[in-house]
Formats: structure tokens, C-alpha cells, sequence
């Protein structure tokens, strides 16, 4: 959030109109206002995503959306108090993309599939991952609240459930964190495949093999054949960590 903030400083700060007490998602569950356009949030989100996407968070604008959309500058302020409550229009958007498993899997498979869908959905828009920690829109949070429902029952204080949940979460965050890095440095650097990049950083990681401090790495280096599978990587860790789970709950 902190860097967000620091980011959006750096641009022109834009109008907007003044906020009133109620937040985002409490104003919009109140009755619908005569229509005086076609503009909506769904609109309005499926736009900034899409601009997202392309061109990365920082061209999105309140000025970029109401271009794109057609609109006067202004009009999005009628749902929106200014960039902060788009961003969470735009999570809230994208995690509804995310199906949730059925109700009649036991724990270990919603925990996987909302793992798996999760992935997807972060590959997709991996700028979600610079903006989705800190916020809270009602299908971000149908994530969790699935995953604990699955465990509900399992006997578990509610306390553990959370701990199984934010573990399951962090191995995601973390591994497609590493797989949307990977990717901006294939991008940055010009490589177009694993090996390029191998290839790239062999003179300072044949240098670091060469001191003999790391055998069990160049073991690695010398053996491994699903380098560049990242899909198996993500699921084997995934297995592992459900593995673990269902150890200590005796599952």
C-alpha cells in the first residue's frame, strides 16, 4: 500500500468529488439510482482491468478510464471517490473470475482448486498482486470464506482454520509472485525462454558453482529437467503443503 501511495504522488492529483462516510461497497448495495447513463461499476471495472492488462496499474487514471469509456471525466466520481476505490472495483473484478469449488468436495480438494483457479487468475493480472493484499471486495473475500467453510467442522478451533487457510494463501502469493518475477525479467532482459536466461547468467553462476560452496545446487543445476515447469513446480509444492497439512490435522 505504502508503495502504491508513493506512486501515485508522483502523478497530478485529479478531481474528484468529496467522499461521504459510507465506503465503496456499502454504497453500492444500496438501491440502484435512476440511470442517467450506461455507465455502471461492472463498466467501469472491466475498463480499468483491461487498460491493467495491457499497459500495466500505472496507466490507469481517472482521466485514462473516462477516455476509454467515453464519458465525461467526472462521470466515474459518481461511483467512485477517486483512484484507491477503482483499484478495489478492479480486484473485486477479477476475482470474479475465480469459480468456486463445489460444496461437496471435502477440504483437501477446495483447498487445491481455489489454489490452482487462484494461480490462474494472478498470472492473468499479475498486477492484482501489487494491490490485492490490503484490500477487501466481496469476491476476494468468497475465497477465504470458501476455504473455511471446507474446514468447518474438522473439529479445529476457529483460530487453526485461519492459520490452514493464510498458509495455503501465502504458498500461492508466494510462488506466483516468483513466476510473475521470472516473467519481468524474461521481459527486461530480452529472453524469450528459460534457457536464454540460463544461458544469460552463465558466466556468474558458473563463477558461484566454481567456488565449491554450493554441491547440492549444482547437483540441481546438472539433474533437473522441469527447470521451466512451472505448473508441476507450482502443484508439487502445492501437494506438499496440503501433505503437511493433512499430517498435522491427521487427515
Amino acid at each position: 500500500m505504502a508503495a502504491r501511495r508513493k506512486e501515485e504522488s508522483q502523478v497530478t492529483p485529479e478531481p474528484s468529488e468529496p467522499k461521504e462516510s459510507a465506503f465503496l461497497w456499502e454504497r453500492l448495495n444500496r438501491p440502484a439510482p435512476a440511470p442517467r447513463s450506461t455507465l455502471t461499476p461492472q463498466r467501469i471495472a472491466a475498463a480499468a482491468v483491461a487498460i491493467a492488462d495491457t499497459e500495466g496499474l500505472d496507466a490507469v487514471t481517472m482521466r485514462r478510464l473516462a477516455t476509454d469509456l467515453g464519458v465525461a471525466p467526472m462521470a466515474a466520481y459518481r461511483y467512485v471517490s477517486g483512484k484507491d476505490e477503482l483499484l478495489e472495483l478492479m480486484v473485486d473484478h477479477v476475482y470474479g473470475e475465480l469459480t468456486l469449488p463445489s460444496e461437496t468436495k471435502c477440504w483437501r480438494e477446495v483447498m487445491r482448486e481455489l489454489a490452482l483457479r487462484t494461480r490462474t487468475v494472478l498470472l492473468g493480472h499479475p498486477w492484482v498482486t501489487r494491490t490485492a493484499v490490503f484490500t477487501l471486495t466481496p469476491n476476494q473475500l468468497a475465497v477465504p470464506e470458501r476455504a473455511l467453510a471446507a474446514l468447518d467442522g474438522l473439529d479445529l478451533d476457529a483460530d487453526t482454520m485461519m492459520a490452514v487457510v493464510r498458509t495455503v494463501d501465502s504458498y500461492v502469493q508466494g510462488a506466483v509472485g516468483f513466476e510473475i518475477g521470472r516473467t519481468e525479467l524474461l521481459r527486461e532482459q530480452g529472453w524469450s525462454s528459460g534457457n536464454e536466461a540460463r544461458t544469460g547468467l552463465a558466466p556468474r553462476m558458473t563463477w558461484l558453482m566454481g567456488t565449491g560452496r554450493y554441491p547440492t545446487f549444482a547437483r540441481y543445476l546438472g539433474e533437473a529437467s522441469r527447470k521451466d515447469d512451472l505448473e508441476w513446480q507450482f502443484e508439487t509444492g502445492l501437494d506438499s503443503v496440503l501433505d503437511g497439512i493433512a499430517a498435522r490435522l491427521g487427515d
